[in-house]
């Protein structure tokens, strides 16, 4: 997508539900409706905002702590994992061109280096996240 200032520019939703459900709330007259959406739809959004912070933070030292790694495919999972909240091997692999077996090494490597967790719990269809 199209970058700003290190955010995603043109967002195709509200994230409303980021900071509660206030901003969701259908009860009361149409004015208190309307204040509690434009509240939970501010908060939303500067949640949403520092969590694009915290994963530029995050990105930005994940590739400080892999410099001695060879190859591009840690770089390349890097990226992904900034990008995407929850990654799969399989979705890993069709997004790098990187074979399964090079993406599970290095997934296996930026869980070991405490970058990334996994957060199924399972043996098989695993699934990682960025660790912030």
């Amino acid at each position: 997508g199209h970058r700003t200032g290190g955010h995603r520019a043109g967002a195709s939703f509200m994230p409303l539900a980021l900071s509660g459900l206030a901003g969701l709330q259908a009860a009361g007259p149409a004015k208190a409706r309307l204040a509690a959406w434009i509240g939970g739809a501010e908060n939303s959004c500067l949640a949403a905002m520092a969590l694009l912070d915290r994963l530029a933070a995050w990105r930005a030292a994940a590739e400080h702590d892999l410099i001695d790694q060879t190859g591009r495919t840690p770089a390349m999972l890097v990226a992904l994992l900034a990008d995407w909240p929850m990654v799969s091997g399989p979705m890993a692999a069709a997004q790098t061109g990187a074979s399964r077996a090079a993406v599970q090494r290095n997934l296996d490597r930026l869980a070991a280096r405490g970058l990334i967790r996994e957060i199924t719990g399972q043996g098989r269809y695993r699934v990682w996240t960025a660790k912030l």
